[in-house]
Order: C-alpha cells, then sequence, then structure tokens
C-alpha cells in the first residue's frame, strides 16, 4: 500500500474483488453450458455401443383423414451397424495394443518413478477409447489419504475446463461434475491451489456447499503430515483427440447411417416380398379374403367363364444395385475413418512389407495424431509424479527427460521380417533383430534364454571332452 492512500489500479482490484460472481453462480452458468453440449458429446459413445440413429427409427403413413400418423403395423428393421466401434477398436489396438515404453535420457535408476505407472496400459488403452468416441479425455492426478500417488481417468462428460481468456491453452481452473443416485449432483472446483465441494439436491435445486464435507469443503489438493499442499497447477491433463477435440464419428457418421437405413430397409424389403401376391380375374366372389381362403383351401376359386384367370406375383429385389451400394459405402468408411479393410483382395494372400505398410497408412496417420497428443499429456503426467516424489521421498527427476514409445501393432510378413534380420547380421546388433523378431513378444527373456542354452551347450561339450580323454 502506498503512504497517501489507494493507487487507482488497487482500487480497480478491490471493486472487481467485492463485485466478482460467488463460485456457485460461475458453477451454474458453465453447468448449463456443459449440459447444452452434453448430447453431441456422447454421440460417439452411442455409436460404439449400436445405440445409432437406425434405432429411433420411425415409419409413418396417412390415415383416412390425411393425417401422418405413426405405422405401427409396417415391417421396420432397425439393423445398427457396429462400424464406429470397428474403426474405434483399430485405433486402440493398433496405438496401446502392446505397452508404451516409458525409458529416460540418462542412465539413472527410474523404476520409483515406473512403481507409480503400473495401471498406465490399462488407463491409455480406455483413454484412446474414451477420446476417440468423446472427442477428449482428461485424468487427475492425485495422492490419497495414506500418502500414495495415483491417477485416474475422467471422463468428458464429467469435465468443465476453464482456460484462460487471454490464452485458450492455459488451464486456470477445472469442474468436476458427476451425479449420486438420481437428485445428488456434486461439483468440485479444483484451482491450482485449493479445492472446494458443492452439491445440488435435486434438478431445480439451487448449488451450495457440500453438506456433508461439514466445515471441509475448502481443501488443499494432499497432505503430508499436517502440512496441506497445492499443485501450484491445475492437477488434470486433458487428451484432446485432435486439434478441434472432436469424435472419430465426426467423419463418418453420414455413411454409417446410410448403410444403416439401406440394409435395414432391404430386409424390411425381403420380408414383406414373402407374401405372394394374387390377381383376380373375373372373380364370382366379393370378399378377396374368402378368395385367397377357398385358394389355399380347396386349391381353387370360381372365376367367370369370360376372362377368368387367377395369377401370382412375387416381388423382385434388385440384390445386385443394392449390394454394390454397401460396397461402396463399407469402401467410404473405412477411407474417411482412416481403418484397416482387412477384407481387401488387393494384396493377395502373402502381402509385402511395403504392401501391409500401405494397407495400414491411413490408421497410422490417425493414430500418429493421437500420439503426439499423448505423449504431451504423459509429460504432464510425469511432471505431478517427479513433484510428488520431491516432496515425499527427496528424489530429484527432471520430467523433461521421461521418453516414451508407442509399439504400434501393424500385421507383418513374418517371413520377410526373418529374412531381413539374416541379412543385417553384422551390420546391427543382435538385440535389435532381437527386438524386430515377429516371434519374439519379450527380447529381454528371450536373451536369458539363449544364455542359458549357449552355456548348457558348453557343458554338453565339457562331458564330451572328458569321455573323449578317458
Amino acid at each position: 500500500m502506498y503512504p497517501h492512500g489507494q493507487t487507482e489500479q488497487e482500487k480497480i482490484n478491490a471493486f472487481l474483488s467485492e463485485n466478482s460472481p460467488k463460485k456457485e453462480d460461475i458453477i451454474k452458468e458453465l453447468y448449463k453450458k456443459h449440459l447444452a453440449e452434453l448430447p453431441e458429446i456422447m454421440k460417439g459413445e452411442k455409436y460404439y455401443y449400436k445405440k445409432n440413429d437406425i434405432t429411433n427409427r420411425v415409419l409413418y403413413k396417412y390415415d383416412s383423414n390425411g393425417h401422418k400418423v405413426a405405422d405401427v403395423e409396417a415391417t421396420n428393421n432397425k439393423l445398427a451397424s457396429g462400424w464406429h466401434k470397428l474403426l474405434v477398436d483399430q485405433k486402440t489396438s493398433y496405438l496401446v495394443g502392446d505397452a508404451v515404453a516409458v525409458g529416460y535420457k540418462e542412465d539413472v535408476d527410474v523404476t520409483p518413478v515406473l512403481d507409480k505407472l503400473e495401471e498406465l496400459d490399462e488407463i491409455l488403452a480406455e483413454t484412446v477409447k474414451d477420446t476417440s468416441n468423446k472427442g477428449s479425455d482428461w485424468w487427475h492426478p492425485y495422492v490419497d489419504e495414506v500418502g500414495e500417488f495415483g491417477f485416474i481417468q475422467i471422463p468428458r462428460e464429467e469435465a468443465i475446463p476453464i482456460y484462460n481468456t487471454a490464452n485458450k491453452k492455459q488451464l486456470v481452473a477445472f469442474i468436476r461434475v458427476y451425479e449420486i443416485g438420481d437428485d445428488i449432483t456434486k461439483f468440485e472446483l479444483w484451482d491450482k491451489e485449493r479445492v472446494y465441494y458443492y452439491e445440488r439436491i435435486g434438478a431445480s435445486g439451487e448449488i451450495k456447499k457440500d453438506a456433508s464435507k461439514e466445515n471441509k469443503w475448502e481443501q488443499s489438493h494432499f497432505y503430508h503430515g499436517k502440512n496441506g499442499y497445492g499443485w501450484q497447477a491445475v492437477p488434470f491433463i486433458e487428451i484432446p483427440n485432435n486439434s478441434k477435440r472432436v469424435s472419430d464419428l465426426s467423419f463418418t457418421k453420414d455413411y454409417i447411417d446410410a448403410y444403416d437405413k439401406l440394409n435395414s430397409d432391404t430386409t424390411n424389403t425381403l420380408e414383406d416380398i414373402q407374401e405372394i401376391f394374387y390377381i383376380f380375374k373375373g372373380y364370382e366372389g366379393t370378399d378377396v379374403k374368402e378368395a385367397v381362403t377357398n385358394l389355399r383351401r380347396y386349391k381353387g376359386v370360381a372365376v367367370s367363364d369370360e376372362g377368368g384367370d387367377v395369377n401370382t406375383v412375387q416381388g423382385e429385389v434388385p440384390t445386385q444395385s443394392i449390394h454394390a451400394h454397401l460396397d461402396r459405402l463399407i469402401e467410404d468408411i473405412y477411407q474417411f475413418g482412416q481403418g484397416v479393410n482387412t477384407n481387401t483382395d488387393k494384396f493377395g494372400n502373402s502381402p509385402s512389407g511395403i504392401a501391409l505398410k500401405f494397407l495400414f497408412s491411413l490408421l497410422d496417420m490417425k493414430a500418429s495424431v493421437l500420439e503426439v497428443k499423448l505423449k504431451k499429456s504423459l509429460r504432464e503426467l510425469l511432471w505431478f509424479v517427479c513433484e510428488y516424489m520431491s516432496i515425499y521421498d527427496g528424489q530429484e527427476y527432471d520430467y523433461k527427460k521421461f521418453t516414451f514409445t508407442f509399439n504400434k501393432s501393424m500385421l507383418m510378413n513374418d517371413l520377410e521380417q526373418v529374412q531381413i534380420g539374416q541379412m543385417s547380421l553384422g551390420s546391427i546388433s543382435k538385440e535389435t533383430i532381437r527386438e524386430n523378431h515377429p516371434w519374439v513378444a519379450d527380447p529381454q527373456l528371450e536373451k536369458e534364454r539363449i544364455d542359458r542354452e549357449e552355456v548348457a551347450f558348453d557343458l554338453d561339450l565339457v562331458g564330451e571332452d572328458d569321455d573323449t580323454t578317458t
């Protein structure tokens, strides 16, 4: 403070502080906006579990009064395809199907750090699946009541990030929202130092301080001994699917919907044309149902002598055109969904390594975008781990020196890989050849097996020499 009173800037800051909105009002406003965005956010997950738009289809007809009404008697198959799930599972298996290797740029024992990441591979698989479905996903690093570090996945539907207005990349606060039962909604407001707990009872209730926390509705991020600590950073890490944070479904939905509609309509037609249509000429009766019954019961009906006749007609489905269009839609789904069509016959029965790389090129392109995002998020996670290790164990690690290697799961021509390995002997190390051999899942274990076999072979040779000497 200045000796002669407040400066003009201090007066402005004081006014803003006194007249700033309450945290409850901020939460209410942001939560309202979040609810409006949820249907679009959850659409990808719906398609992943085959809740496609076709499942909500209603067929209509016009009644005798000319009113449009639902036709409940019409054949209405709703065949939801699993294309979106197939593409997401391909991406997940390809990118994180094998364990991500975490390394360090210096010869330092980082086992204590790696021990904090025991569940990393499992969480990574769920993260890739969820961010592909919803456009982004979140991790929450924390320290539990007994002082153990951990991190959990926070789904996008529970996440309300608050960014710096001048720099959208800087996270200044985070609201986690989740429901308990049918009537209680919990809110956690996190900033760089503390967490505040709120709740809402009933759908129309006011957001208030969480009564279940009593007088502990405001807390530090974690505690060590009797001291409360703040991370000095908002403890939430985003894993965006892409720069626009949109679901993979955004690029294939139109084609999947067209496939579902054509497949369902074709099935409807096939079911409907199972019935034979009868054409009666010169029928002497007046009731068509009676004529059909007599035809089935007595194998005939009475018709007039002049021009009377009974014919049957059965509808035909243009199957060739339908199959051609379905095949085109399948090709578009793989193309724009950047997937791998393993049913293709373009490369023969035993494609070369180059052909397989070409086959996987679109999937690799899509996965590589997310791989870059994941590496950035993993480095942020390691920052929290290193901070924890410094506070709790007094061990110092540089989070920037950790490396992450994604072992992508691509189909390979085994014979070609083995031949390349044999031709490379003397040019590269045996360890590298082992790591790339198609039959070796664990290079270190394979090395131990080879060492044991060599020791056993040497012992056998010693035994043969002894027999020769005697």
